[in-house]
């Protein structure tokens, strides 16, 4: 059995990779892929161009893969916000040329496709936990392309498309950038920890509440999906979400209470989103319903094991 996984170099792409080898051994042959060729090469994947229409569908033709996990995408918002071109290529053109692709070449393919809970945008002012009923209402570069993604790969599913539509929450974990609120708090950590840094901890609003994950727990799912693939029906939807919220100032809480050193905490007004809804909570009943899948890791662990990544990214770059 191929799967073939789009953007498989990046922060949930190597954990994914991990959660295919967990669910299927050595009964999946794994085809990872990577837009950079001297990146690629460097790693052994093979490079792809999601954006690139006649390589997608070269790839496809040539690979006849069993379902491709579609992990490809700008990684942040605020990424999406400084080049909203790129953004509508790679998220939108980027999942047509692969759906395309797949219906044209490989039709017997089902494609997973990962957006993002970030679509639901205004509707979660309400402050309830939002399950797949909620209206998308995208408030930004990276919401409004992830839904216009998610809606026409909803529109091809009429037309024969095996998919399964993802909106993740938010999720974090070892490896993951400094653009993203938990990382970048462990990795000032990690920096006054190595005497690198003065002891101040610069924040932006800390009374936002989140609903996270551990990447890993994430990534699972999405292989999970693969597993059930013949049960779950084209075009389903599946938020994957913890259920809680948790307050950006708790998460640091816990963090600093796992430093070596007295830090102090100030605001930074460059880093404060005047735009924030202050609590954002999914609902994955269903994912949990049909794929039998929840979340196993505390996310105590999940912080202890983002500073200990970040002293070592920090030990080993004199960052």
């Amino acid at each position: 059995m191929h799967v073939l996984i789009t953007g498989g170099a990046g922060f949930v792409g190597s954990h994914v990779v991990q959660a295919l080898r967990q669910v299927f051994g050595d009964r999946a042959d794994l085809i990872v892929t990577s837009k950079g060729a001297a990146h690629a090469d460097a790693k052994g994947l093979h490079t792809l161009d999601v954006t690139d229409r006649e390589a997608v569908r070269g790839a496809i033709e040539h690979w006849q893969p069993a379902h491709v996990i579609h992990l490809a995408g700008v990684a942040a918002p605020r990424a999406a916000a400084a080049d909203p071109d790129l953004a509508w290529r790679v998220h939108v053109f980027g999942a047509l040329n692969l759906a395309h692709a797949i219906l044209d070449k490989a039709p017997h393919c089902q494609l997973v496709h990962v957006g993002s809970g970030l679509i639901y945008g205004d509707s979660a002012r309400a402050g309830v936990p939002l399950d797949e009923s909620a209206v998308p209402a995208p408030l930004d570069d990276y919401g409004v392309t992830k839904a216009a993604a998610d809606l026409a790969i909803g529109a091809l599913a009429q037309r024969g498309l095996r998919s399964v539509r993802f909106r993740p929450f938010n999720h974090t974990g070892p490896g993951q950038s400094e653009d993203f609120v938990v990382p970048a708090f462990a990795m000032q950590i990690a920096r006054i920890e190595a005497g690198l840094a003065e002891p101040v901890l610069r924040v932006g609003n800390l009374d936002s509440e989140r609903d996270f994950l551990d990447v890993r727990d994430v990534a699972l799912c999405y292989a999970l999906a693969v597993a059930k693939a013949d049960s779950i029906e084209p075009g389903t939807i599946l938020n994957v979400a913890s259920g809680k919220a948790l307050r950006i100032g708790s998460i640091l809480d816990m963090l600093l209470s796992l430093a070596t050193s007295r830090i102090k905490v100030e605001p930074d007004p460059a880093r404060m989103r005047a735009s924030d809804i202050q609590r954002v909570v999914g609902d994955a009943s269903r994912a949990q319903n049909l794929l039998g899948w929840k979340p196993s890791y505390r996310f105590e662990q999940t912080l202890a094991d983002i500073l200990d990544d970040s002293r070592h990214r920090v030990a080993g770059q004199g960052l």
